[in-house]
Order: C-alpha cells, then sequence, then structure tokens
C-alpha cells in the first residue's frame, strides 16, 4: 500500500526567517493513487498581524484567526496525520520551509525534504515553457477550479490532488491492476484453478493428407529424433 498526502499550507507571508507563520494547513490522502476521503485541515493563530497583502489572497483575518489553536496545540495531531507518508505539494520548497519552521519553533523533528514531491517540477518538465501554476494546470486538464475565488489550504489540495493524478498519467495509473489484483477469488489467489471441458469438442482442422505427410517426415528423421519423445 503507497500513502501520500497532498498538501498545502496558507501563511502571513513569503519568508518565515522574517518572521512569517503559518496560518492554515490542509491535506487529501491518496493510498495507491486514489483519495481515501480522508482529509486533514487546520487553521493556525500566528500570534502576530496579518499583512494586507496576504489577506487579499486567502482572506484569513486577525480577529478569526486570533480565535485559533498556536502551532504548539496542533503539530501532534499533524504529525500523527501524515506519519511518515509521502507529501505532494505544489512548489514544494515553499511549504517544506515554512513547516520545518514551525516544527523547529515547537521542538519537534523537521521533514526531511526528499519526502515532498513538487508537483510544480513535474508540470514544468513535462510541459516546458507552459504555465504550470494550479490555476493554469487546471485549464490544461479540464479540472473545475471555480470554488476557488481566494487561495484555501483545504481546497487547494483537493484540486491539487486531481492535478496530481493527471500529472501521473490519470486516475489509474496502473490501468486498474492493483483492484483487479485485489479482487481475485481465493482460488486465483492460491494458483489452484479449474479448467472446463467443451461440452462438444472443437471438429479437427488438420486434414487427413497434412497427417500422413507429418508422420512421414517425423519417420524420416529416425529413432533418435527428438520429436519421437512426443509422439503419443
Amino acid at each position: 500500500m503507497m500513502r501520500e498526502l497532498v498538501m498545502d499550507t496558507e501563511t502571513t507571508g513569503l519568508d518565515p526567517t522574517d518572521g512569517h507563520r503559518i496560518v492554515e494547513i490542509g491535506a487529501v490522502e491518496l493510498v495507491n493513487h486514489m483519495p481515501t476521503g480522508r482529509t486533514y485541515h487546520q487553521y493556525i493563530n500566528p500570534q502576530r498581524p496579518m499583512p494586507p497583502e496576504a489577506f487579499a489572497i486567502h482572506g484569513l483575518g486577525d480577529d478569526f484567526l486570533s480565535r485559533q489553536p498556536v502551532f504548539e496545540a496542533i503539530v501532534d495531531a499533524f504529525l500523527e496525520f501524515v506519519r511518515d507518508d509521502r507529501l505532494v505539494i505544489h512548489n514544494a520548497a515553499f511549504d517544506m520551509r515554512f513547516l520545518n519552521a514551525e516544527l523547529q519553533a515547537a521542538a519537534r523533528p523537521v521533514l526531511p525534504n526528499d519526502r515532498a514531491l513538487d508537483t510544480l517540477d513535474i508540470a514544468r518538465r513535462r510541459f516546458p515553457g507552459s504555465p504550470a501554476s494550479l490555476d493554469a494546470l487546471c485549464r490544461r486538464f479540464g479540472i473545475d477550479n471555480s470554488a476557488r475565488d481566494k487561495h484555501g489550504a483545504l481546497l487547494d489540495s483537493e484540486i491539487l490532488a486531481e492535478v496530481y493524478l493527471e500529472l501521473i498519467g490519470g486516475r489509474q495509473p496502473d490501468f486498474g491492476l492493483s483492484a483487479a489484483q485485489t479482487s481475485a477469488t481465493p482460488a486465483a489467489q492460491t494458483g489452484q484453478t479449474r479448467t472446463r471441458k467443451r461440452p462438444t469438442p472443437l471438429p479437427p482442422r488438420l486434414t487427413e493428407a497434412e497427417a500422413d505427410a507429418h508422420r512421414r517426415f517425423v519417420d524420416a528423421l529416425g529413432d533418435g529424433a527428438l520429436w519421437t519423445r512426443y509422439a503419443p
């Protein structure tokens, strides 16, 4: 079983070294490239004012966020959800930098960068020279993002999950082989098969003349011919 978390964050700014913080985390669980319906979503009190330019992007203001828990209060639940599984993130370097800054401040181990699969990088390699924003990829793949009037971590994670599955070849990149294997009958799984005989045997397609010519050919090979080991 392969478990992945398609994830997004919203923040107060662009760089945690400037004192900016995470204000929202959203994640969607995939198992074997299929959504399970399990999600993670949490608003977070950044303990600092929201700059107007960031508010314009996600609409999360000081009054609302002041009533949310701080990161230290939710960090264990967050880590329990993500466990050790792969993270799928659009522009992963940005989100990983913020997540690890928050984890360090909460005295928790950081997430290794190689755990993150960057869909922005995948899109740029697959469609070089083309726009690779989430909105652009939605247009390319015909994914409805009409509800995305502002950025939201959970909504963006749900949209990114659809984009990711298209980037890797569609919703069933293994062409359904995994599902076929898991739905196999017990006899098929153990290798015990039953053959069915035809109620009426098929008529022979070999003519008597062809059969006679074959017998003469085999006789001409001599008694040591390999064919005689399998002859009736």
